[in-house]
């Protein structure tokens, strides 16, 4: 038997850092995917307030296996 893979795109955001936004993205895609195999960081963006890094926004690929 064939193993098949799919890949969707999402975006996640932390005030607190960049690892902390890959990490949240992925434990709210795990809440709804099963299979999840790994992640590419594809872009680092941050949102500047006041001269200061408010929040870090990452946007990935993130590839799971189908049943």
């Amino acid at each position: 038997m064939s193993t098949v893979a799919k890949v969707i795109e999402i975006t996640s955001s932390s005030p607190k850092s960049i690892e902390d936004a890959v990490e949240g993205g992925i434990a709210k895609a795990d809440s709804s995917l099963d299979n999840i195999e790994s992640a590419w960081v594809q872009d680092i963006k941050c949102i500047v307030k006041n001269g200061k890094v408010a929040e870090w926004r990452v946007n990935m690929k993130v590839t799971f296996l189908l049943k």
